[in-house]
């Protein structure tokens, strides 16, 4: 079967690394070019190791030139920061090529909103009508016809995922949704930065981003069009001293009379087509661990009858599930590849 030749522009963050880890093991896409302005010249197996003696161990790195993606690829990921990604979009575009973008350039929808929280002016405001929103569990069928894909951001992913069946079947209040979430260092990206350095994350838990944090608009743009309500969430970060995963628990308000055995059923139906979403056993409740490295997203649920909430607890891999595994999901959405292609990955235990 023919080979889709793809590409990947920055690859030297955490998120262009598990692209490359994750396209060793694809039957179908050939990565062919991979860019990055620092590193220019070197084989990939000299800034990453582990590929010694793999394939792509052996691609030299280029300075991003859409005229050589162009020439050599059908499909390109954008794993470069927000601002970067919308330039090289339009003209990879123009040249006819597919492009899935895991910066935030295109998940909002609004191109006031995107410029009020991310503080820069967005340049091609007409690819926004164009770009699907890359959750394969909502918009599969309109991402299968799309030539631009917005990855959907990490916190989003849990997020979404995980109040979906709650909002869709109108169990809970829209408004006072307070979300809770805590991510892994590699959230932060690779950049040499203090707040992330090993001494300053190991033994100890703090919030950061609060209540500013550039991921809030995406969860209430995409939460509203599920209930059909404008949903203002108070969404609030923490960083783990993990290096992979996200826990995000979601306390919400019941506004139906259900029963744990009720919501359980509720979730299990919405997600039985989709094997990436596993709802875990009344009684039991996700942990990081047993997602990582893979496109799972386990969930947990709990009613407190004496509060009349409802507790929805979503576990991610946060370089996985919430960015490149998701990435190459909507690839193979987009090339008419078999979604879970490459994919297949068991959690790495312990």
């Amino acid at each position: 079967m023919k080979k889709i030749n793809v590409g990947l522009v920055g690859v030297t963050g955490y998120t262009g690394m598990e692209l490359t880890r994750l396209l060793e093991g694809h039957s179908r896409f050939e990565l062919v070019s991979v860019t990055s302005r620092a590193e220019a010249g070197k084989k990939l197996h000299a800034i990453y190791p582990f590929l010694q003696g793999m394939p792509s161990g052996e691609i030299v790195i280029t300075e991003p030139d859409p005229e050589l993606l162009a020439a050599k690829c059908e499909l390109v990921f954008l794993a470069v920061p927000h601002k970067t990604a919308m330039e090289i979009a339009a003209v990879l575009l123009e040249k006819g090529l597919k492009v899935v973008d895991l910066s935030a350039d295109f998940r909002l929808r609004d191109q006031e909103i995107y410029e009020h929280w991310y503080k820069c002016t967005h340049t091609q405001p007409q690819l926004l009508e164009t770009a699907v929103y890359g959750l394969p569990e909502l918009y599969a069928p309109a991402i299968r016809e799309a030539r631009l894909i917005a990855n959907p951001g990490c916190y989003p992913t849990s997020s979404i995922l995980g109040l979906y069946p709650a909002l869709k079947h109108g169990m809970v209040d829209t408004k006072g949704i307070v979300i809770d979430a805590k991510s892994g260092a590699t959230g932060a990206g690779r950049k040499a930065a203090v707040g992330s350095l090993f001494c300053e994350v190991s033994d100890s838990f703090r919030a950061y981003g609060l209540p500013t944090h550039r991921h809030t608009p995406e969860i209430e743009q995409e939460i509203s069009a599920i209930a059909g309500d404008e949903i203002t969430v108070s969404f609030n970060t923490h960083l783990l001293p993990i290096n992979r995963g996200i826990l995000s628990t979601i306390y919400t308000t019941l506004v139906q009379d259900m029963t744990l055995d009720d919501v359980h059923a509720m979730y299990e139906e919405a997600y039985r087509e989709h094997p990436w979403v596993r709802v875990l056993p009344a009684g039991v409740l996700p942990e990081t661990r047993h997602v990582r490295g893979t496109m799972f997203c386990d969930i947990g649920l709990v009613v407190d009858r004496r509060t009349n909430r409802l507790i929805i607890l979503s576990a991610i891999d946060n370089l996985c599930r919430g960015a490149s595994g998701q990435a190459l999901a909507n690839a193979n959405l987009m090339c008419g590849v078999d979604l879970q292609e490459g994919l297949r990955l068991a959690p790495l235990m312990p």
